[in-house]
């Protein structure tokens, strides 16, 4: 169902500050950690990667892109909505400047993608249109979409938003909801086939989630030098 290289090892440099040792992960194809308990895991991307973060709102994303943060920068589209909001006279509902932010978040994300340098992506999910851009963008740059799905249930996601006290409304939840449940169904039924736009989905649940200590994005390994033999005279 999933290939994976995983070995153990010592905290790789990159790895961020007060990264725990344990495993290191590199994923390919479909990696389902759902349910998994063990060792403290670092995730390994190749150097470039743009990495999108996916799951319902209150699931857990944006404390996992902190805990990754010291990696990659970080676009999060909760940070254009902030930024709306700060020059907004306050009686003004966020609908009416929504399409602003989002075209500042959008035009952020572009920027970032562009700029060659790994990527950490705050994403729903559930839009398809959406991943199939970065991984276009990205691969144009000769980099790799990658996708982590956390995958908690509803409950844990509502729960994980009383505790933040910040309310997805009830109809975008339920969107949210309908369009990671349809991506999930694919991939139980097509394996990394139904997310080809990505090199790899690592699926997390709420017991996995905690084991991603950090992550790192590293080059591919330097061939070795040929010995070139000396050119002599040859046979006489």
């Amino acid at each position: 169902m999933y290939a994976v290289d995983v070995r153990d090892g010592q905290k790789p440099v990159g790895a961020g500050a007060g990264a725990p040792a344990g495993r290191v992960m590199s994923p390919h194809g479909l990696v389902d950690l759902r349910g998994q308990r063990g060792a403290p895991v670092l995730i390994s991307y190749p150097a470039g990667a743009v990495v999108v973060v996916s799951g319902l709102p209150g699931s857990g994303k944006s404390t996992l892109l902190r805990r990754w943060s010291a990696a990659a920068p970080v676009v999060d589209p909760r940070a254009s909505h902030v930024a709306c909001e700060a020059v907004m006279p306050a009686w003004l509902p966020y609908a009416v400047y929504r399409p602003w932010a989002r075209l500042r978040h959008f035009r952020r994300l572009y920027a970032q993608v562009r700029s060659g340098g790994p990527l950490l992506v705050h994403d729903c999910g559930s839009r398809t249109w959406m991943r199939r851009w970065l991984s276009r963008t990205a691969g144009r740059r000769g980099r790799e979409l990658h996708l982590v799905l956390l995958d908690v249930g509803a409950a844990e996601a509502l729960a994980g938003q009383r505790a933040r006290a910040r309310w997805a409304s009830r109809r975008a939840f339920a969107r949210h909801r309908q369009g990671l449940a349809r991506l999930l169904e694919r991939l139980r039924r097509n394996g990394p086939a139904a997310v080809r736009e990505a090199a790899s989905v690592v699926l997390l649940d709420h017991v996995s989630r905690e084991r991603l200590s950090a992550v790192e994005f590293t080059p591919p390994p330097a061939p070795h030098p040929t010995t070139e033999l000396p050119v002599g005279p040859g046979p006489e």
